[in-house]
């Protein structure tokens, strides 16, 4: 008798096999011929398997018949075809380990159909639902492809700060990391004394670790970075969390044609891998959640993305005759809406645009020769519009120390950075992915609050 999981025991080569299966209750229904049938969840896949509990059993009367949902076992028994439509194998059981009960009265998950605001209160027993189990199924497939990506393409994982000095975006929105007493901090000419903290000056959780990931492309040649950002940032949208996962590759010697390529290959390599490899979780996707999800990722995967600048992005707007909510100019970011008309009305494709306004992209993106752009560029797929951001990066010493000034950043901070463009300095580019639009847009869930196990949002850090 070998242990088994659910996902191999529901195979139809396991018939025969005599398994140990080890998982949880999700119902138990009695049969008048002096048997139950047990639906067992492991975590391994979105169907059960149904076991077969006997009268004869000797726990049968004092303990199997009062198993219901969430209670844990150990069943031990034969695999065999089963006669019903809806599973090809079912396991006799020949031993019923009782773990843990679940009491009924109060346990949460009782119900088929929960809405998603109530399952975030219980986000410790969510992963139990059918939805949550196949969101952290497509997620680890998510994260597998991410490396087996990059280690295939000859990429170094590296790992880059979560405490920090500097604020890679300019935005201003950073969680302090202190040591100091908030009640009695030591004070210098009505000013806190920051010499006195830890760090000896103001330290923050990183917001990206692209600044620190050049600096290894710098010596390294192609790396990536996969790990937590924060964002302390007051929006309470289904779009946004205080703290989520980012994957940020940097190249050396990459200019932003080189890097766009690389976001194409990235994202129809982790499309494909989840359309093959979660292909169960996937169908209940687009059964419950959103039935165009498979052929949006479908047509991804085979299509060849638009490449557009943005001036021509603008000029295909004012042009278009849509009535947007927020108006188009050159000069301003474009909205959801404005992305979801080209990918999804224009071109009917993924779009990369690139080539943005100097005064809208921070510091270290690459300045073209008109003066008036610089080399950035966002990958935009349909239903959510931006899904990657990247660029070239400045690699000139005297133009980023321009465009640092320009912003209101003090060199001073950013020393070692400037460094690099005076030793050996190189084109390089990169871009950044957040993994939970990612997980959103391929599941095709409403909220972001659901892709991640324990969302931390504006109020909530609870779990």
């Amino acid at each position: 008798m070998q242990k088994c999981s659910v996902s191999v025991a529901r195979r139809p080569e396991s018939v025969g096999l005599d398994v140990v299966l080890q998982g949880w209750v999700r119902t138990r229904r009695d049969s008048k011929a002096g048997f139950s049938f047990l639906e067992l969840n492991d975590g391994t896949c979105l169907g059960n398997i149904q076991i077969i509990a006997q009268a004869t059993l000797p726990n049968y009367d004092g303990e199997i018949k009062h198993l219901g949902p969430g209670c844990s076992v150990t069943v031990e028994g034969r695999v065999q075809a089963s006669p019903g439509k809806e599973q090809s194998t079912e396991v006799l059981a020949t031993r019923v380990v009782v773990h843990g009960k679940a009491d009924p009265a109060s346990y949460p998950l009782q119900k088929k159909h929960h809405s998603f605001e109530f399952l975030r209160t219980i986000a410790h027993l969510r992963p139990r639902t059918n939805t949550f189990g196949a969101i952290a199924r497509v997620r680890n497939c998510v994260c597998n492809s991410i490396h087996q990506f990059f280690q295939e393409e000859g990429f170094l994982y590296i790992h880059t700060p979560i405490i920090t000095t500097s604020d890679c975006e300019g935005a201003g929105q950073m969680f302090r990391v202190t040591t100091l007493d908030p009640a009695n901090p030591p004070w210098l000419n009505e000013e806190i004394d920051y010499t006195k903290d830890f760090f000896g000056r103001p330290a923050f959780l990183t917001v990206s670790g692209q600044l620190d990931a050049e600096a290894l492309a710098c010596a390294l040649g192609k790396v990536y970075t996969f790990g937590p950002t924060f964002r302390a940032e007051n929006s309470n949208t289904s779009r946004h969390l205080a703290e989520f996962w980012m994957v940020e590759p940097e190249m050396a010697f990459f200019e932003l044609a080189d890097n766009m390529d690389l976001a194409e290959r990235f994202l129809k390599r982790i499309f494909r891998d989840v359309l093959h490899r979660c292909a169960e979780d996937m169908q209940f996707f687009n059964t419950r959640i959103d039935p165009t999800i498979v052929a949006t990722l479908e047509n991804i995967v085979g299509s060849q993305f638009v490449r557009l600048s943005y001036t021509e992005a603008v000029e295909i707007l004012k042009s278009s005759g849509q009535k947007f909510e927020f108006p188009v100019g050159w000069g301003h970011d474009l909205q959801a809406e404005h992305e979801r008309y080209l990918t999804e009305q224009r071109f009917k494709a993924p779009v990369i645009l690139f080539d943005y306004p100097r005064t809208i992209k921070p510091f270290y993106m690459r300045l073209n020769d008109d003066g008036r752009t610089v080399r950035a560029m966002d990958v935009l797929v349909p239903k959510v519009g931006e899904i990657i951001g990247g660029s070239q990066r400045e690699e000139r010493y005297d133009v980023l120390l321009e465009r640092m000034k320009e912003q209101g950043l003090d060199p001073e901070d950013y020393w070692w950075y400037l460094d690099l463009r005076k030793y050996g300095t190189v084109p390089h580019s990169g871009f950044g992915l957040g993994l939970e639009r990612a997980v959103q847009f391929i599941t095709g869930m409403g909220n972001i609050r659901d892709v991640i196990p324990f969302p931390r949002t504006p109020g909530s850090a609870d779990f």
